[in-house]
């Protein structure tokens, strides 16, 4: 993509941004009908001309004339016709004055209340492709404001978006978002309901207040009951002179804040809005019906208490307000007091805060697009592969150096025991045994928590090694490093990579370490140190004296062959105390480990390897494919 633009269609005005992707920085606003926050109004005219913004609320020879349809998407189904034919006027003005150029490689980023659902989302969509605009996505308002905050420099200096909590209240005209940022994932929190409170509210207030001390105020009523554009554009003209009012109160208690509004109907007539203390108190505090008797500055105090709630112990260190409304000090102020520990500031421009976020979002989803289809390259390639390869014989090493230990007291004393008591009838029978019990061993809950440790271990070396190949990636894309880091970003138990103790050593390829328990563990019952351990002590002496006849009579090999195949009498084998087992036990594990590791020099098991490094990489490689899925703005 070349060029991203952010369409900020809002329900009492509507703004345009466009990002250059080679410039970077930040979006610049476009000017519609000479102005950068258009009123979205619209009218058709007799020959088909559809006029846009403030002129359409008063231009002659109008058929239709609509203001302030958004709100009303979800409820009203003519509401879908006024936006697209809003956006198509807005789309005209923008091919018109050469911001957009015909089958340019762009795409818009349109924002949408939180509240909406995919469904919602979709037929909205669809209205912009049957305008005409070049590809098109929609996502929440919230997640716009949420990215421009990032970009702000208010962020930039002193605050790190991606470790420190922060709270987004984006006050729109009709609704009010809020979007939360933790450990740099983003969530939309919604509220019960009030999600729908909006600053047009206190337009309404002030235009009544304004209508009942006004000398024309029965004349205007019938204008207005009789045309809805001309009351939503007093609103309008209320809701500037508000936010005039508000952006320096103290200068306005020495002069007069007022407004006069023209209204063009058969017989012109001049409203005059009035601002001052009394009306920024009503404004503020007045109960309304459709609040459920309630004013603006209760629900929005326990909108804010529930989004604290929701929150839950880890308050935000800032609170970023957007929106025309946030100029206002009692709203800085309200916020304040529900997040006493926070920072509260606002941007320099926050009425234009989401639809620079929605531009900034288009760049930014084509960097991870291109950061994820990057990652995929190298997963491709043996990258993964020969970094696992070059660390595998650490991981075996590690791993045996931990089980040894707990497979001589949990699979061979066992073993030795069922010998012992006569329920394994003959040493042969052993060894067949032995490799059951410690696969079955190997395989259980037990062994498996063992292996985190030496895991853990040998993974530390391996993922500081993958940044070398995955940090560059990040960093070409603007994506934090520690989303691709095994070791910074996730907990072990998030990674996923699960190395199962059967698939080291418990399956018919890997038998090192079972073939040398087995070997040692026969030879220490049977022959050798077996006949001396068998003979050793008092009570064994008659023992080992018919032994020692035998080796006489048959030879020695022969001898430990027929010990072998022979039902030794559970009498006899008390004889072999378990104490001198166990003792015998504790000299076995350096001889254990001394024999594998010569096995791993001596004998290359390459298919064992081979298998091993598969199966790891596809881990790791899954893993990072998981991690780059929830990558996701904002990106400061």
């Amino acid at each position: 993509m070349d060029r991203y633009f952010g369409f900020d269609l809002g329900d009492a005005e509507s703004a345009v941004s466009r990002l250059t992707k080679e410039e970077g920085g930040s979006p610049e606003m476009l000017t519609i009908r000479d102005a950068k926050s258009l009123i979205t109004a619209y009218a058709q005219l007799t020959d088909g001309t559809l006029v846009v913004g403030e002129s359409a609320c008063y231009v002659p020879k109008a058929v239709r004339r609509e203001i302030r349809f958004k709100t009303r998407f979800l409820t009203d189904p003519e509401s879908a016709g006024h936006v697209k034919r809003f956006a198509s006027g807005v789309l005209g003005e923008l091919y018109g004055s050469g911001d957009l150029v015909k089958n340019e490689d762009c795409c818009f980023y349109i924002g949408c209340p939180a509240g909406w659902d995919r469904t919602a989302r979709e037929e909205y969509r669809s209205i912009f492709e049957e305008c005409g605009y070049p590809p098109a996505r929609i996502i929440s308002e919230s997640r716009a404001a949420l990215v421009s905050a990032c970009q702000s420099k208010h962020l930039q200096v002193g605050y790190d978006i991606l470790s420190k909590p922060v709270l987004v209240v984006d006050i729109g005209s009709s609704t009010t978002d809020f979007a939360y940022i933790a450990n740099g994932k983003e969530v939309e929190l919604k509220t019960a309901g009030e999600v729908a409170l909006g600053g047009g509210i206190m337009d309404e207030i002030l235009l009544e207040h304004s209508l009942r001390i006004c000398p024309r105020e029965e004349r205007i009523r019938r204008v207005f009951a009789e045309s809805r554009p001309w009351k939503n554009y007093c609103e309008f003209a209320a809701r500037r002179l508000k936010e005039k009012y508000f952006s320096d109160p103290d200068y306005w208690k020495e002069h007069p804040c007022t407004e006069s509004v023209m209204i063009r109907q058969t017989i012109p007539m001049r409203l005059k809005l009035v601002m001052d203390e009394e009306t920024a108190d009503l404004i503020l505090n007045e109960k309304l019906e459709k609040l459920g008797e309630r004013s603006f500055r209760e629900v929005f105090t326990g909108s804010l208490r529930e989004v604290r709630e929701k929150i839950g112990e880890t308050a935000p260190e800032l609170v970023f307000l957007t929106g025309g409304v946030s100029k206002m000090q009692q709203i800085r102020q309200l916020v304040r007091e529900a997040f006493p520990d926070s920072v509260v500031i606002t941007g320099a421009e926050p009425e234009f805060a989401v639809a620079r976020g929605l531009a900034l979002c288009g760049r930014i989803d084509e960097d991870i697009r291109e950061f994820r289809q990057e990652l995929q390259e190298l997963i491709a390639s043996t990258k993964i592969e020969d970094l696992v390869e070059a660390h595998i014989k650490d991981l075996y090493r590690e791993t045996v150096d931990t089980l040894v230990d707990p497979v001589l007291t949990k699979a061979a004393l066992p073993v030795f025991d069922r010998w012992r008591s006569g329920e394994i009838a003959r040493l042969s029978d052993v060894d067949g045994e032995l490799e059951a019990a410690i696969g079955a061993f190997l395989q259980t809950e037990e062994a498996r928590s063992l292996l985190v440790k030496p895991i853990t271990a040998w993974l530390k070396p391996v993922s500081a090694e993958l940044e070398n190949y995955t940090v560059p990636i990040c960093v070409r894309h603007r994506v934090p490093y520690q989303s691709l880091s095994l070791n910074s970003y996730l907990a072990l138990e998030d990674i996923q990579i699960r190395v199962e103790a059967k698939d080291i050593f418990a399956v018919e390829e890997i038998t090192i370490l079972i073939d040398t328990l087995v070997s040692v563990l026969v030879g220490l019952l049977c022959g050798g140190s077996g006949v001396a351990l068998i003979s050793s002590g008092a009570p064994g002496i008659l023992a080992g004296a018919m032994l020692s006849l035998v080796v006489l009579v048959l030879g020695k090999n022969r001898m430990e062959q027929a010990l072998l195949s022979a039902d030794i009498p559970k009498l006899m084998r008390k004889l072999v105390r378990r104490g001198a087992f166990e003792s015998r036990l504790e000299t076995l594990s350096d001889e254990i480990r001394a024999n594998f590791y010569r096995s791993l020099d001596e004998e290359k098991n390459e298919e064992i390897t081979g298998r091993m490094v598969q199966e790891i990489s596809s881990q790791i490689e899954l893993c990072l494919t998981k991690m780059a899925e929830i990558v996701e703005v904002p990106l400061g």
